[in-house]
This record gives structure tokens, C-alpha cells and sequence, in this order.
């Protein structure tokens, strides 16, 4: 063999010879398959090396000497070093709090706040507040936080990443950091990646937070806005990423104060992101987008899916798959435009080429089964990074119409852009930022850039004894498949539990055949609604004896897999098997519900007396109450019975439960009977864990097999964290084919290692396990890193352009909206003098004299703005006029610019009464003789003098119209809001729209040499420019309009809404 890599003695009974973890091992004799009487051995191009049975002492010390030099030389030791004197002030401080009564530590945190309004630090509380909290999970949830979770807790504090291995407790870490900043009362942040978690967590260390008096909130997918309201409004608030982004998303586009549900104006204060690798790195490249509906094109999406159907790759078009591109080659085209009748792909009223080309995309890139599942009609993307089905993302350009065009499903309606921001920019907003996860270590670099969020690896609370296998390679896709099943067959007659990870349901339903065929037991775990809906059962079962579990990428994330069984997971089962029959009917939907796991070649979990006979009695009553309710029960309200009753029973003793259930009454207390039912079977299953946790932990523990490098380490190593959990014993393999997807997307040159293997057998299939070939690939995956670092940071750089402006219309529409009535008004005024500024200084040169500017232009241009307010007054004024009004300023000097007037000119409406009033028209003037954006010269005195009179002209009609026009003020604050809000909204999606077009179209500059980022902020920043003068001048021309004739414009408004 290449390597032979000895286990820990406590792997195995010693009373049977030791089993290698890998096949084609001569160690130890292996019962063949009866279809496979020849089993070729692995061909290893290394020098082969004897198994040792453990390291000798001598080698040990070494090891260990090495370690401690690594400690040393790594700034990683020194920084968690220097946390461990935290950690000694939280352990001194322990004793004297285990000493208070309940009220009394519950009264600690309003000591602390006293303490922090008397002007003292988090830092000066951050010793006394973890001692705190690590009490209060002792006393509520049974669990005392381990001196690295107190490490890991100060790490989240310090705005850091805190990469913590699977089973250190990262949940309960998350704790000390949360409890901390709440103190402030400004608001925490716990971001999860799914509704589930967050529920979870918020129920689960919510416990330890209410009872040391904090509120904790929960935001979950449904939720209307008053409760949305309510719960951001708590200390503490849990929620996934998703419903984050979009929450802030609504909220810049509400047009009610009332219908905000984030703490504005800061609605951010502190955040901890959980797989804060997932939500930043993987789902980087995602935009979150609320969009509206275009239906104008959906006709032509099924005519190009047949057009791409009749084309042929390579005579028709090529294929790039790294870069996900394809290119039409002239007989393509020509052959494209001859089926559509057409004489131009391209052309502006006929445009095809989109069309062709996404539908080209779909028929290459978009695979069913792997890109997305089809369900009830409709085409529901996959998320590859984790296996999971996200219903609510659609892909964008056309993408997912045209796959939904590819598999005869009704097209939904093309998406147009109203709102849209990354995760990166979303928690840039937060002036503190913190993450956990179990894998960021080799993505610091991004962190660092992106973020300016250090790594920092929190020890392990014991060793982590994991083996590592060698990755083995194969040249054929078969060979590989061969293999893995060969594993898996060996590790169940073993009775190890196994755990494959694969790349896609295609995959892991493939190796489900194949294990079927060889009549093995086991669960499967992907995308699929029948499999997904059991996601927390199969998990539970996932270490049990036996037990062979094939999943996506699931089972990578949020899962810890409990050597034995997890035994509140297997009691939650058995209780609903024995009480679901006779509470309800209904055969439940494998859609909704799943498919009931698999648990042939587990052993049987043997329940005492009390347990059966508690068990017995529930089921009695739960037969009774369905009898005697009129109604019947649906699935999902038994099975929602059930879980309350469990609930019930972790905050109600088990003594008061049998009172309970002892009492007479004319109610079954059937919710009772179930809790306490639970809490029996539960002991018995807790029993049965334990004894088989220890058997397999004496066999080797999980061993985890991946089928697939990806294209980051981060989410193998996601995969291989599964074993070795809190120090238990455990093993990983890879195998990998050259063939695989990875490899062909990156050009990898397989043909020297099918060269090679030809030289030395005809056996395709046979395993290499050569280090220069498993250095090459995994070079190759280094390099995929790379060139997905440069897409994300190419994709951050891009955004940042567009940060800028989002934040700058965000803030703009939160002072029209949160603002009161005088802010509107200023706002507004602002607007009017800005158009009067540009009509202004687009007709003059401060450098040359009156005469020759455009003075014409100017009134022409001021009367339109005005409209039928205007027209009468200016109607007799001639340029002329203005001309010798300006002559006669420069001859006489500057006027009073109090009540300031145009010699010869229309006088202003005496509408600036009032202090506010007066003040507002004087510090427009400053604004005016201070501008330094305007051009300088000789007459600039004349030009700021024109811009006042004009600005002050039409903000005085303005006010007298609203005047005259006697409605009530809320009345007018509430015409004047809607205005401005819905102008901005309008053009800010249009200007969205054209800046996606525009980072399309920058990347063609590159060919002529010019810089695309370049490019896209010079072309992005005019487009800017250019539609804030576009809101500013549609604002005031529709609200001098509205004024001039509301009854007409009402109707317009009415007609614009609907």
C-alpha cells in the first residue's frame, strides 16, 4: 500500500484480528463478493510501508515536541493564550455565583446595566457577565460551558471568527457573546442559515437568556410584520440570513413609517452569524433580489428550447464549463436565424439571441437532479453547497425560464429588479460583525480582505483522534462507484455506521442502487421532499450500529451525528409510532412528511415495563379522545400534539407530570400522558445509546466516505468533520474519479494517469493511490479556490459601487420616512432649489459676461418646470428683461438678499413668513455662496444672485399654492411624502436595472484594453448622478402639477397604483 495508516487501539475489540478502514488492504482477509470472485488490488506508486499498531513513545514524545514549537511560532497559540487569562477570571469568579439563588443571579443583569449607564465598558462586565451566563446553563439547560467555549465566547466578542471543530458546542458558545452585547439594550443579532435552526436556538439557549431577564425574539419564514416588529424589538433576536436580508429589503421599500419592522434608525447593532463561512463565502455569490413580474416575453423561452434542441455542440456552438460560458459559432448562427426566421439574432425589435443562449445554458449547465429537482409543476433550484432545495430562489437573466421552458413546465413570469443587495453588503451594515463556523481557517485570507475578520482555530476541548485516509483516484467513474460500494459492504458486516457524502441526488440515489442490489440496509438523505422532510430522524440514526446513511451535502452543516443514536431523536420516534395510528387516520404525505426511515440491521431498542405500559395508556387515551372529538384529526395536528407534549415535558418534572396524569378529571389529560410517556422512553433510550455507542466507538467509531473532491476544501472538510466528533474514535476516506465533474471543468489532463495505469494492468477500475497523482488533484482544487475567490472578489468590488449609492437612497428615504413634517417640507425645498441650480448652471459661464448666456433658455426651461403656475406670471417676460436686470446688479452692486428681488423681474409670492421659514431661505443662500462644486469666475456673485431669485421664486408659488389650497397639513406632509417616495422608488429600480446591464456590458471593454471595474464605476457614477437629478426633477415637477389640479392628479395616483 501507498500508506498504511494504523488506528487507535480502541478501535477494535482485541479479541478480533484489527480490520483495515479501506479496502485492498492484504492486512486482513475479506469475504469476496459472489459477483466479483477477483478483486484487484489498489496500485500504489509509493513506497509501501508496514502497519504499526501505535506510535512507540519515542515517537509520541517527538510529535508532541513538535506541537509545542508549532504552539510557539503560531499566532494563533499566542492570541488563544492570552484568552486563557479571561478564562481564569471567569473560573475564579464561579464559585461565589453557585452560591445565589435564582432571583439573585437573574438580578445580575440589570447590575450590569447599571454599572454600563454609570459609564463603565462591556469589557469591565465581560469576566462577571460569561461566569454568569455559563451559571445560568447550568442551572436551566443541565449544560456548564468548557473553559474553549468560554474562549470561543471572548472570540465573538472581539468581532472575530471563531472556528470551532463539529461537537465543540458552538450553539452554546454563541451564549456568552449574545448575552453580552444585549446588555446595551441596542440589539443582538443570532443569524442562522435555515428557519429550522433558528427556531431551534432561539427555544433551545433562549431558555438561558429569559431566565437571566432578557427578551428573545424569533423570525421565521411567514411571520406578518407586527410580529416581526415585536421580536426585533427583543434583546436578542434569532433569525436566518435570508429573511434578514429581506426584512431590510421591505423596509426600504414600505411607504409607512408604521410598516417598518427593523429597529430603525440603527437597525443594526451586533450580529453573530452561525456557518458564517456558508452565508459570506458560498452564498457570496447570490444576491438577494425582491423583484416584480414581466410577462411580455414569456412566449419566446419555449420556442428557444426548441431551437437549442436542433443545435449540436461543437458544429453549432462550444462550451466553456469552467466559466459556465457558450459561445454560437457562425453556422450556428446561421442555422439559429434560418429556424426563427429571422435575419439578425441581435436585432433591437426582434431581439433572439438572449433567448437562444439561456436556453442553450439550461440544455449544458442546468441539470435535472443536480442544478434543481421538478415538483408539483414547477422547477425548485438545489443549492449545491448544501444539498438543500431553496423554493424561494429563482435564478436570474432568463435562466430559470428557460430551464422551466426545457422541461415543458409553464413559464413563470421573467423578474424585474425593484430591490436587491449581497450578504457581504448586507452585514457590512453592522458596525460589529462575529461568526462561528467549523471550517474558515483556509479562507482567512478573504475574511481578512473583505471582512477584517481575523480566524482564530479555538482549541478542542478533548483530542481529536480522527484518521484521515489517503484519497484514492481512479481513472473510470465505475471503478469508483465499484469501490465505494465495496466499502460500505465491508464497514455494515463490520457494523460500523457509515456516512457518503455525495455531489448531487442524481448521485446519491445511483449509489442507492447499487446497494440495494447487494441487499444492504440504508438511508438516503438529499433534496428530494420524501427524504428532506426526515433530514433530523436519519440524522439521529446516522451513528447507530449498522446504520449506512448516503447524503448530499445535508448532512455537512448543522448536524451532529451521536455515536449510538441520539436518544431524544429515537424516543420523539417511538413515541409518535405507537401514538400517530390512534389520534389520526391520515396517511401522511411522503411529500411533506417523508418517508419513514429505514431501521432494518439496527437492533431493536428493548423498553422496560414502565415505558410499555405508559406508552399503552397514552395510546388508550389518545384512541378515546379521537372518538370522542366530532371532527377528525389531521396528521399534522396529531403529529404537532405530540411534539407540544414533548416540549412540555423539558420544563415539567417528572413527578408533576404523574400528578398530573394520576388526577381525575373530565378532560383525558392526554397531553400529560404523552409527556410522560417521553420522558420514560427516553431513559431507556439514553440506556441503549450508551451501550451502543460504546460498541461502536470499540469498532472505530463513524467512517465517512466522500465521492467527490468540490471545489473547496472548506466543504470537504465540512464532510470529514462529521467523524471524530468531541474526541470519539473515527475515519474518513475520499475517492475520486477523474472523471468527475471538478476535473473536467477545470481541463484537468487525465490522460497521463490512464496511460499510466494501462502500463502496469488492463483494469480500468483499479484504485491509485499515488501522492504525486493526489498532489495534483488536490492542486487542482487549490486552484478552483483561487479562481472562485477572484469571481467573489471581483463580484464585491463590483458591489461596492453599488453599495455606495444604496446606501446613500437607503438614508435618503429613511429621513423622508421617518422624518416629521418639517424634514419633508426641507427635503422637498432642497429638491427645488436643486432644479432651479441645474437649469441655471447648464445656460451660464460665471467666466464670460450675462450677454452671452442663454437667458432664453433659462425662462423657457423655469416656466415649463413650473407649469400652469408659472405661465401667467412670466408670460410678458421677455429675455431682455433679464438681461437688463442683470446689467443693472453688476452696475449698482449686490442687493439685500433678505426678500431679495430681480430689478424689472416678477416679485417673488411673500410666503417666507415665519422664523423656520425665514431661516430655510437664509441658509439656502449659504448653500449657494459656499457650493464648490460649481464652476468659478468673475461673475459668480451674478450667477449665485440668478439661482436664488429663481429657487426662491419657485419654492414662494409653492407654499402659496398649498396656502390657497386650504387643505390640512397631515394632508399635505402625507401628498408630499408619497411624492417623493414613490419617484425615488421608481427610478432607484430603474437605475438597478441599468447598472446589471451595465456589469454585462463593461466586460467587453476589457478587449480594448480598459479596465472593466474602471469602467463600470466611471459609467456607474453617471448613472448615478443622472437619476438623482431625474427624482429630484420628476418630484418637483409632479408636485407643482398635483397642486395646480389635485382632483386630476388623484386620479392619475389611483391609476399609477393600481
Amino acid at each position: 500500500m501507498a500508506a498504511s495508516l494504523s488506528s487507535p487501539p480502541t478501535f477494535f475489540p482485541l479479541s478480533a484480528p484489527a480490520p483495515r478502514l479501506f479496502p485492498n488492504s492484504p492486512a486482513t482477509p475479506r469475504a469476496k463478493p459472489k459477483t466479483n470472485p477477483r478483486k484487484p488490488p489498489s496500485l500504489c506508486c509509493a513506497a509501501a510501508t508496514s502497519p504499526s499498531p501505535s506510535p512507540s513513545p519515542t515517537t509520541a514524545a517527538a510529535a508532541a515536541k513538535a506541537g509545542s514549537w508549532r504552539d510557539v511560532c503560531s499566532l494563533n497559540a499566542w492570541v488563544v493564550g492570552d484568552y486563557r487569562r479571561l478564562v481564569a477570571s471567569v473560573n475564579a469568579i464561579e464559585p461565589p455565583l453557585r452560591r445565589l439563588s435564582d432571583e439573585q443571579l437573574k438580578g445580575k443583569t440589570e447590575e450590569f446595566r447599571a454599572r454600563l449607564g454609570r459609564g463603565e465598558t462591556l469589557a469591565d462586565v465581560q469576566a462577571e457577565a460569561f461566569a454568569v451566563v455559563r451559571e445560568a446553563a447550568r442551572r436551566t439547560l443541565g449544560m456548564r460551558h468548557f473553559d474553549v467555549q468560554i474562549i470561543g465566547g471572548a472570540v465573538l466578542h472581539d468581532g472575530c471568527i471563531a472556528e470551532m471543530k463539529t461537537g465543540e458546542g458552538k450553539t452554546l458558545v454563541s451564549t456568552l457573546a449574545a448575552y453580552l452585547n444585549a446588555l446595551t439594550g441596542e440589539g443582538v443579532h443570532v443569524v442562522t442559515v435555515n428557519d429550522y435552526l433558528a427556531q431551534r436556538d432561539a427555544e433551545w439557549m433562549g431558555r438561558v437568556h429569559r431566565f437571566l431577564g432578557l427578551t428573545v425574539g424569533l423570525i421565521q419564514a411567514g411571520m406578518k410584520s407586527d410580529e416581526r416588529r415585536a421580536n426585533y424589538m427583543c434583546d436578542i433576536t434569532y433569525t436566518n440570513n435570508s429573511e434578514l436580508g429581506f426584512d431590510y429589503l421591505r423596509d426600504n421599500l414600505s411607504r409607512k413609517k408604521e410598516q417598518l419592522v427593523m429597529r430603525w434608525p440603527r437597525p443594526f447593532h451586533f450580529s453573530i452569524v452561525d456557518e458564517v463561512d456558508s452565508v459570506l463565502i458560498d452564498e457570496g455569490r447570490n444576491p438577494l433580489l425582491i423583484s416584480g413580474e414581466d410577462n411580455r416575453e414569456a412566449a419566446r423561452y419555449p420556442v428557444a428550447a426548441k431551437v437549442a434542441d436542433l443545435l449540436m455542440e461543437g458544429a453549432h456552438y462550444t462550451v466553456e464549463l469552467k466559466g459556465n460560458n457558450i459561445d454560437l459559432t457562425e453556422d450556428g448562427v446561421t442555422y439559429a436565424e434560418m429556424i426563427l426566421g429571422t435575419n439578425d439574432l441581435w436585432d433591437e425589435n426582434d431581439p433572439w439571441a438572449r433567448f437562444v443562449m439561456n436556453a442553450l445554458k439550461a440544455k449544458e449547465f442546468y441539470r435535472r437532479d443536480v442544478q434543481y429537482i421538478v415538483r408539483n409543476g414547477k422547477a425548485f433550484i438545489i443549492n449545491e453547497l448544501t444539498g438543500r432545495v431553496e423554493p424561494k430562489r429563482r435564478w436570474s437573466d432568463g435562466i430559470h425560464q428557460a430551464v422551466e421552458a426545457k422541461e415543458g413546465l409553464k413559464i413563470q413570469a421573467d423578474s424585474v429588479i425593484v430591490a436587491q443587495i449581497t450578504y457581504q453588503s448586507l452585514f457590512k451594515l453592522y458596525p460589529k460583525l462575529s461568526g462561528m463556523t467549523g471550517t474558515a481557517k483556509t479562507e482567512e485570507k478573504e475574511f481578512l480582505k473583505m471582512f477584517k475578520m481575523p480566524v482564530i482555530e479555538v482549541p478542542t476541548n478533548l483530542p481529536n483522534i480522527r484518521v484521515d485516509l489517503p484519497i484514492q483516484a481512479f481513472a473510470t467513474l465505475r471503478g469508483k462507484w465499484q469501490y465505494v460500494r465495496e466499502e460500505v459492504e465491508f464497514m455494515f458486516q463490520l457494523g460500523r455506521p457509515v456516512l457518503v457524502g455525495t455531489t448531487s441526488v442524481e448521485s446519491s440515489e445511483y449509489l442507492s442502487d447499487l446497494l440495494k442490489s447487494r441487499n444492504i440496509p440504508h438511508n438516503v438523505l438529499n433534496a428530494r421532499p420524501k427524504y428532506a422532510a426526515r433530514e433530523a430522524d436519519i440524522i439521529a440514526q446516522a451513528g447507530r450500529k449498522h446504520a449506512i446513511t448516503i447524503s448530499t451535502n445535508m448532512a455537512g452543516r448543522g448536524t451532529d451525528i451521536i455515536l449510538g443514536g441520539n436518544p431524544k431523536m429515537l424516543a420523539k420516534e417511538i413515541v409518535e409510532d405507537n401514538i400517530l395510528p390512534f389520534l389520526s387516520l391520515d396517511t401522511p404525505d411522503a411529500e411533506t412528511e417523508g418517508e419513514s426511515t429505514s431501521h432494518k440491521g439496527l437492533s431493536k431498542i428493548k423498553l422496560g415495563p414502565s415505558s410499555l405500559a405508559l406508552l399503552a395508556k397514552a395510546a388508550i387515551m389518545a384512541k378515546y379522545v379521537h372518538k370522542s372529538e366530532s371532527n377528525e384529526w389531521s396528521f399534522q395536528k396529531a403529529k404537532s400534539t405530540i411534539m407540544e407534549s414533548i416540549e412540555m415535558s423539558n420544563t415539567i418534572g417528572m413527578e408533576k407530570l404523574e400528578e398530573r396524569v394520576a388526577e381525575v378529571t373530565e378532560m383525558y389529560p392526554l397531553c400529560d400522558a404523552i409527556a410522560l410517556a417521553y420522558v420514560t422512553v427516553l431513559k431507556d433510550c439514553e440506556i441503549h445509546c450508551f451501550a451502543e455507542g460504546a460498541e461502536v466507538k470499540a469498532l472505530g467509531g463513524l467512517h465517512v466516505i466522500g465521492t467527490s473532491l468540490h471545489e473547496s476544501r472548506r466543504i470537504d472538510n465540512q464532510l470529514r468533520g462529521r467523524a471524530g466528533r468531541q474526541g470519539d474514535p473515527g475515519s474518513t476516506r475520499f475517492m475520486v474519479s477523474l472523471q468527475d465533474e471538478m476535473f473536467r471543468k477545470f481541463n484537468l489532463d487525465t490522460e497521463w494517469a490512464v496511460r499510466l495505469i494501462s502500463r502496469i494492468t488492463n483494469d480500468e477500475d483499479i484504485a491509485i493511490e499515488s501522492n504525486a497523482v493526489v498532489k495534483q488533484l488536490l492542486g487542482l482544487q487549490i486552484n478552483a479556490e483561487k479562481y472562485y475567490f477572484g469571481i467573489r472578489k471581483s463580484l464585491v468590488e463590483f458591489d461596492e459601487v453599488l453599495e455606495v449609492q444604496r446606501k446613500h437612497i437607503y438614508s435618503l428615504r429613511q429621513v423622508i420616512l421617518s422624518g416629521d413634517s418639517e424634514s419633508c417640507s426641507e427635503q422637498i425645498f432642497q429638491y427645488m432649489q436643486a432644479v432651479v441650480d441645474e437649469v441655471i448652471l447648464g445656460n451660464v459661464d460665471p467666466q464670460k459676461p450675462p450677454k452671452t448666456w442663454n437667458l432664453a433658455k433659462i425662462l423657457d426651461e423655469f416656466v415649463s418646470l413650473g407649469g400652469n403656475l408659472l405661465i401667467e406670471t412670466f408670460k410678458e417676460t421677455q429675455e431682455e428683461d433679464l438681461q437688463s436686470s442683470l446689467e443693472q446688479i453688476l452696475r449698482y452692486g449686490s442687493p439685500e438678499v433678505d426678500n431679495f428681488a430681480l430689478p424689472n423681474m416678477p416679485v417673488p409670492p411673500n410666503s417666507f413668513k415665519g422664523i423656520r421659514k425665514r431661516t430655510s431661505s437664509v441658509m439656502r443662500w449659504f448653500a449657494i455662496c459656499v457650493d464648490d462644486t460649481s464652476k468659478k469666475g468673475r461673475y459668480t456673485n451674478t450667477v449665485n444672485l440668478l439661482r436664488k431669485y429663481f429657487g426662491d421664486f419657485l419654492i414662494a408659488t409653492y407654499l402659496e399654492v398649498l396656502q390657497e389650497s386650504r387643505y390640512h397639513d397631515a394632508y399635505i406632509r402625507g401628498i408630499e411624502r408619497e411624492v417623493l417616495l414613490k419617484t425615488l422608488d421608481t427610478l432607484w429600480k430603474d437605475h438597478l436595472v441599468n447598472m446589471n446591464k451595465l456589469s454585462s456590458a463593461v466586460n467587453v471593454r476589457s478587449f480594448g484594453h480598459r479596465n472593466p471595474l474602471e469602467e463600470y464605476k466611471i459609467d456607474g457614477c453617471r448613472f448615478f448622478i443622472s437619476m438623482l437629478s431625474a427624482t429630484r426633477r420628476l418630484t418637483v415637477e409632479a408636485l407643482l402639477h398635483y397642486w395646480s389640479s389635485p382632483m386630476e392628479s388623484e386620479e392619475i395616483f389611483n391609476t399609477a397604483d393600481q
